[in-house]
């Protein structure tokens, strides 16, 4: 099996750039992405029990990785919501799976945004970890618009070993993530 492209490219530009920029003593303090994490939530599935099974399916076909059904923790009378009744979807990424969805996300799902300028640089929780938010799934290739029957968003996270937001930014940035200009 072949290396995935973005981990090459990690090896050979991104470690020995962010070492530079940091003054990193060595190459292991140098951060990488550990994981990403894709999460779907799907409160009409309260209602419809065939929408976990669609969100499922939709984004196993994005992953390339089976996800999982989240379920509710507790009841909430106002949502009509029962304790362990599934509600979303998740599933996480690592190793060339995760390399390959990265690859693809930033190369082919993100342009196809409608009006796309980048995705904001306001999405780093203050440890390294940076959460993007997609409005539709149908950015993504493997979905076939005819079969959508209700457009919905999704949360991907990237939780990397990075300190700080800055050298995450950098990390990613690097990794070719299109941030908005801060001009």
């Amino acid at each position: 099996m072949a290396t995935p492209r973005l981990k090459e490219k990690y090896l050979k530009e991104i470690v020995p750039g962010l070492k530079e920029k940091f003054q990193y003593k060595s190459i292991m303090q140098v951060p990488k992405i550990e994981k990403i994490c894709i999460n779907k939530g799907i409160g009409a599935a309260v209602a419809d029990k065939k929408m976990i099974d669609v969100g499922v399916e939709e984004i196993s076909s994005i992953s390339g990785q089976k996800a999982v059904a989240t379920r509710s923790k507790k009841d909430i009378s106002n949502f009509k919501l029962r304790k362990d009744q599934a509600i979303g979807v998740k599933v996480t990424l690592r190793g060339s799976k995760m390399y390959e969805f990265l690859d693809r996300l930033m190369n082919v799902a993100l342009p196809r945004v409608r009006d796309f300028k980048g995705v904001s640089d306001k999405g780093f929780d203050g440890r390294g970890n940076y959460t993007l938010g997609v409005k539709e799934q149908i950015i993504f290739p493997e979905i076939s618009i005819d079969k959508v029957s209700k457009i919905n968003g999704m949360d991907i996270t990237f939780v990397t070993s990075a300190q700080t937001d800055e050298e995450s930014y950098e990390l990613l940035k690097a990794f070719g993530m299109p941030f908005v200009n801060k001009n």
